[in-house]
Protein backbone atom coordinates (compact mmCIF):
# COMPACT_ATOMS: atom_id res chain seq x y z
CA UNK A 1 0.00 0.00 0.00
CA UNK A 2 0.94 3.80 -0.71
CA UNK A 3 2.41 6.15 1.96
CA UNK A 4 0.19 8.62 3.69
CA UNK A 5 1.67 11.74 1.82
CA UNK A 6 1.71 9.70 -1.57
CA UNK A 7 -1.60 8.90 -1.29
CA UNK A 8 -2.70 12.29 -0.31
CA UNK A 9 -0.85 13.44 -3.73
CA UNK A 10 -2.79 10.76 -5.79
CA UNK A 11 -6.03 11.60 -4.09
CA UNK A 12 -5.67 15.46 -5.41
CA UNK A 13 -3.85 14.26 -8.38
CA UNK A 14 -6.66 11.81 -9.56
CA UNK A 15 -9.57 14.67 -8.49
CA UNK A 16 -7.51 17.36 -10.30
CA UNK A 17 -7.42 14.92 -13.12
CA UNK A 18 -11.54 13.81 -13.03
CA UNK A 19 -13.06 16.96 -13.25
CA UNK A 20 -16.64 15.12 -13.96
CA UNK A 21 -19.07 14.90 -11.14
CA UNK A 22 -19.97 11.25 -10.63
CA UNK A 23 -23.58 11.76 -11.95
CA UNK A 24 -21.74 13.14 -15.26
CA UNK A 25 -19.77 10.16 -15.90
CA UNK A 26 -22.46 7.82 -15.44
CA UNK A 27 -24.75 9.58 -17.70
CA UNK A 28 -21.58 9.95 -20.19
CA UNK A 29 -20.94 6.18 -19.40
CA UNK A 30 -24.49 5.23 -20.09
CA UNK A 31 -24.69 7.46 -23.48
CA UNK A 32 -21.82 6.12 -25.33
CA UNK A 33 -22.91 2.90 -24.63
CA UNK A 34 -26.52 2.98 -25.70
CA UNK A 35 -27.25 2.34 -29.06
CA UNK A 36 -30.83 2.86 -30.86
CA UNK A 37 -32.67 0.04 -29.19
CA UNK A 38 -30.92 -0.57 -26.01
CA UNK A 39 -29.76 0.96 -23.02
CA UNK A 40 -27.24 -0.58 -20.61
CA UNK A 41 -28.31 -0.76 -16.94
CA UNK A 42 -26.48 2.32 -15.47
CA UNK A 43 -24.10 -0.54 -13.52
CA UNK A 44 -22.81 -1.96 -16.84
CA UNK A 45 -22.35 1.08 -19.13
CA UNK A 46 -19.59 2.22 -20.39
CA UNK A 47 -15.59 0.56 -20.20
CA UNK A 48 -14.36 -1.42 -17.64
CA UNK A 49 -12.02 1.60 -16.39
CA UNK A 50 -14.97 4.21 -16.55
CA UNK A 51 -16.82 1.89 -14.38
CA UNK A 52 -13.53 1.80 -12.10
CA UNK A 53 -13.41 5.78 -11.79
CA UNK A 54 -16.94 5.92 -10.97
CA UNK A 55 -16.47 3.69 -8.32
CA UNK A 56 -13.51 5.50 -7.10
CA UNK A 57 -15.89 8.53 -6.89
CA UNK A 58 -18.22 6.92 -4.93
CA UNK A 59 -15.65 6.01 -2.47
CA UNK A 60 -14.12 7.96 0.93
CA UNK A 61 -9.90 7.66 0.65
CA UNK A 62 -10.64 5.15 3.44
CA UNK A 63 -11.57 2.80 1.23
CA UNK A 64 -9.20 2.43 -1.49
CA UNK A 65 -8.28 -0.47 -3.00
CA UNK A 66 -4.93 -1.29 -4.10
CA UNK A 67 -6.80 -2.03 -7.70
CA UNK A 68 -8.41 1.34 -7.13
CA UNK A 69 -4.70 3.16 -6.99
CA UNK A 70 -3.57 1.14 -10.28
CA UNK A 71 -6.35 2.85 -11.77
CA UNK A 72 -6.23 6.10 -10.51
CA UNK A 73 -2.38 6.58 -11.08
CA UNK A 74 -3.89 5.27 -14.71
CA UNK A 75 -6.07 8.13 -14.95
CA UNK A 76 -3.98 10.83 -13.82
CA UNK A 77 -0.95 9.75 -15.95
CA UNK A 78 -3.24 9.26 -19.29
CA UNK A 79 -4.86 13.00 -18.70
CA UNK A 80 -1.76 14.47 -17.95
CA UNK A 81 -0.22 12.71 -21.27
CA UNK A 82 -3.22 13.84 -23.82
CA UNK A 83 -3.48 17.08 -21.76
CA UNK A 84 -3.60 19.54 -24.66
CA UNK A 85 -4.31 22.79 -23.56
CA UNK A 86 -3.85 25.06 -26.43
CA UNK A 87 -6.25 22.60 -29.05
CA UNK A 88 -9.19 22.20 -26.19
CA UNK A 89 -11.94 24.14 -27.84
CA UNK A 90 -11.25 21.99 -30.88
CA UNK A 91 -11.51 19.05 -29.36
CA UNK A 92 -15.37 19.13 -28.51
CA UNK A 93 -16.37 16.46 -30.92
CA UNK A 94 -12.89 14.04 -30.66
CA UNK A 95 -11.60 10.84 -30.09
CA UNK A 96 -9.72 11.73 -27.92
CA UNK A 97 -12.31 14.25 -25.73
CA UNK A 98 -14.33 10.99 -25.95
CA UNK A 99 -11.87 8.50 -24.41
CA UNK A 100 -11.21 11.25 -22.03
CA UNK A 101 -14.80 11.71 -20.84
CA UNK A 102 -14.68 7.78 -20.19
CA UNK A 103 -11.98 8.18 -17.66
CA UNK A 104 -13.99 11.25 -16.23
CA UNK A 105 -12.39 14.48 -17.86
CA UNK A 106 -13.58 16.54 -20.01
CA UNK A 107 -11.20 18.85 -21.63
CA UNK A 108 -13.52 21.32 -22.02
CA UNK A 109 -14.63 22.04 -18.54
CA UNK A 110 -12.96 24.24 -16.77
Amino acid sequence: MTDALELDALWEDFHRAVNMTSQELAAWLRVIDADESTQPLPEHAGEPTGQHVLAILQKRRTDLTDTDLEVMYEVVDTVAAEADVGHEPEAESTRRRRRLMTLGHDPLKA
